[in-house]
């Protein structure tokens, strides 16, 4: 379990093509914190979930994995922890938007959970809460609604 929720992690880190320091030192603390896990336990299991994210043909393989061992509650902290991540840089991208939403359907999150972890998020990296997503840019969102 701990193996697929960090190759997630990860996924959302790299999708972009860049694994920041800033990304890295994010994604430490969160395995650090959800798993009570040292330095190097947490730098250990990092290393093995690149590997294994690197191997994957799919997200199944690894979101199966966690729909079977984790409850709703923990799902919604693994989405969270993606969002975490995603905003280490100061920036989300259309794919790491995009494979937080494929994950959350996986996982069976719903779409406003989802929703509510990204504002919470995006408050806490002193983002804009209701400003559009990179998926929303073309068009203004309606009033009251997030995306």
């Amino acid at each position: 379990m701990r193996v697929a929720a960090a190759a997630l992690l990860v996924h959302v880190a790299e999708i972009d093509g860049f694994f920041s320091e800033t990304e890295k030192r994010a994604l430490l603390l969160l395995l650090q914190q959800r798993f009570d896990l040292g330095r190097d336990e947490a730098e250990q299991l990092l290393a093995e979930a690149r590997d294994r994210d690197r191997e994957a043909v799919d997200l199944y393989g690894f979101t199966s994995v966690l729909k079977d061992s984790m409850a709703g509650p923990d799902r919604r902290r693994l989405i969270e922890m993606m969002w975490t991540v995603a905003y280490a840089d100061g920036t989300v991208q259309e794919f790491e938007e995009n494979i937080i939403w494929r994950v959350s359907e996986l996982l069976g999150v719903p779409a406003r959970d989802r929703l509510a972890m990204r504002r919470k998020v995006r408050e806490e990296h002193g983002c804009e809460p209701d400003a559009p997503g990179p998926w929303d840019l073309g068009a203004p969102a309606p009033a009251g609604s997030e995306s």
